[in-house]
C-alpha cells in the first residue's frame, strides 16, 4: 500500500510559526495565505498536517501552552500559595514584556476576544483555557487551606479570580506598550495586599 510523500517539513518548527501569526494577528485577523507564507507549506499540506484553521488555532493555543505559557503550570508547583501568585504574575510579566513576543500581551488574553461568528470556537476555546486555569488556580488555594498556609476563611475562589485577573491586565497593559519594570511594580501591588 503506498503511503504517499513523507512530509519535507518539520511540524513542530512551523507550529511555532503559525504561534507567530496567531499571536500578533489574532484569530480572526489571520487569513489562510497569512499561514501559509508565514509557515512556507501550501494549503494542502496545511490542512494535512494540520487540520482546518481552528483545528491549527487549538494547536497553536496548547504549543504556546507548553512553551512561552509554561509559567502557568509551574507556578501551581510552588510551596505556598503566595508563591503560586508571585511565580504567576512575574511568569506573566516576563512572557508580554518578551523580546520573542510579536505583539505585546498574551495569546490567551487577545488571540480572539472579539470575533464574529466565524471565531466563535476559537473565542470558546480561549475562554475554557482562562476558566481552567483559574479553576486550577483555586484548587491550588483550597490545598494551602487544607495545608494551613492560607487562611481557610478566604474565598479561594475570588483570590483565584482576582490574581487571573491582575495576570490578564498585566497583558493588557504589555500591548499599550507598558514595560516590564512597569509590570513588576504592578504585581509587587497585588502582592502587598496578600491576605494575611
Amino acid at each position: 500500500m503506498a503511503t504517499g510523500r513523507p512530509r519535507a517539513f518539520d511540524l513542530e518548527e512551523r507550529l511555532d510559526l503559525a504561534l507567530d501569526v496567531f499571536w500578533r494577528q489574532g484569530y480572526e485577523g489571520t487569513a489562510l495565505s497569512d499561514l501559509t507564507e508565514a509557515m512556507g507549506i501550501n494549503r494542502p499540506s496545511l490542512y494535512a498536517a494540520y487540520g482546518n484553521k481552528e483545528a491549527l488555532f487549538g494547536k497553536v493555543v496548547d504549543r504556546y501552552l507548553e512553551g512561552p505559557a509554561r509559567h502557568l503550570r509551574a507556578a501551581l508547583r510552588e510551596p505556598t500559595a503566595r508563591a503560586v501568585a508571585e511565580h504567576l504574575l512575574r511568569g506573566s510579566v516576563e512572557v508580554v514584556t518578551s523580546a520573542r513576543n510579536p505583539q505585546g500581551g498574551c495569546l490567551l488574553v487577545q488571540g480572539a476576544l472579539s470575533t464574529g461568528d466565524q471565531g466563535a470556537a476559537a473565542r470558546s476555546r480561549l475562554a475554557d483555557g482562562r476558566r481552567a486555569a483559574a479553576a486550577a488556580l483555586r484548587r491550588r488555594f483550597e490545598q494551602a487551606q487544607a495545608d494551613g498556609d492560607l487562611d481557610p476563611e478566604e474565598d479561594a475562589a475570588d483570590l483565584a479570580r482576582y490574581i487571573a485577573s491582575v495576570s490578564y491586565g498585566l497583558s493588557v497593559h504589555a500591548s499599550d506598550g507598558c514595560g516590564a519594570e512597569e509590570l513588576h511594580r504592578v504585581v509587587d501591588r497585588a502582592l502587598a495586599s496578600w491576605p494575611g
